[in-house]
């Protein structure tokens, strides 16, 4: 259960869109619509002068794209997570949304179980990309070569590395593989070392380059 409630910022250049995302959120009592923009300028300034837990922006706008606007919170203000809502699809475009360190991205044409699932999640510091999104990704790397660098983690890693892409807990990975909590923590932190991800969406990152993700 929320203990205060989640002050959102929405960034898009449609008020009518706002408006619509406002009335969506309001019966939600653990959460808070405390700010608005329609350019990714201002959106920015917003969040330099009041205290916002999450942002939600759309990828074109006037003054800064959501693009830019991510990668700049995710550089000033690492501790605010993003959440990207657009229509866009192509593979590119997600590419970049995940390269500029998005906790989540959900397509316009979502329903509000998937808004809201997707805002609790990354409240709760975990991650939500839509399984469209997700398949588009999976399209786009199944398409590459893999590179040298996944030869840097055991099979028991990338074993781990597809659990962890899955959700699974250190618990949960443990009693899947039939091996203790400790081992697993262990694997975990050799599996950041050798990827050189600071995070867990640092480790999506690598994930999704390598074709690790399903």
């Amino acid at each position: 259960e929320q203990k205060t409630k989640i002050r959102i910022l929405i960034a898009d250049d449609h008020q009518m869109f706002i408006d619509g995302l406002k009335a969506l959120l309001q019966p939600e009592a653990t959460i808070e619509v405390a700010a608005q923009a329609l350019r990714g300028d201002d959106a920015y300034d917003i969040l330099c002068g009041q205290h916002v837990d999450l942002l939600i922006t759309d990828i074109s706008m006037p003054g800064m794209t959501g693009i830019e606007l991510t990668k700049k919170v995710k550089e000033k203000f690492p501790e605010i997570k993003v959440l990207v809502v657009s229509m866009y699809n192509d593979r590119e475009i997600v590419s970049e949304i995940l390269m500029a360190e998005a906790d989540g991205y959900i397509l316009k044409n979502t329903n509000k179980h998937e808004l809201l699932n997707a805002i609790y999640k990354l409240a709760d510091n975990g991650t939500h990309y839509s399984n469209e999104i997700l398949s588009i990704m999976l399209e786009k790397l199944k398409k590459e070569k893999k590179e040298k660098e996944i030869q840097r983690l055991s099979e028991r890693e990338i074993e781990i590395v597809r659990l962890i892409m899955q959700e699974y807990s250190s618990e949960q990975i443990a009693e899947n593989l039939f091996i203790s909590k400790s081992t697993v923590d262990t694997h975990r932190k050799n599996i950041l070392e050798k990827t050189q991800a600071k995070t867990i969406v640092g480790l999506c990152k690598f994930a999704f380059r390598y074709n690790l993700v399903g």
